[in-house]
């Protein structure tokens, strides 16, 4: 009786009405990258997490600061984020 009440509330898609399914955003990179306010991709640099004993402290400040993303890999990254071109 329950599965005719669950089947009587399932509304059947005709052709027309198939929708494509929506683009999942990559979870790696919504951790990883920024959107900035004019539409540029900010980064975080590497080299900045264990063993920073033999680093200056000159270098260890520069890579705490963010990074723009290169022209290079800014495909890949919005394409990750589901940033449209």
């Amino acid at each position: 009786m329950r599965a005719l009440n669950l089947k009587s509330n399932i509304s059947y898609l005709t052709s027309k009405q198939i929708v494509m399914p929506k683009m999942k955003t990559n979870s790696s990179a919504k951790k990883r990258f920024k959107l900035t306010g004019t539409g540029k991709i900010t980064r975080k640099n590497a080299y900045k997490s264990h063993i920073l004993t033999k680093m200056s402290t000159k270098r260890k400040r520069a890579l705490g600061h963010t990074s723009l993303v290169s022209d290079a890999d800014l495909g890949n990254v919005k394409r990750m984020l589901c940033i449209g071109k």
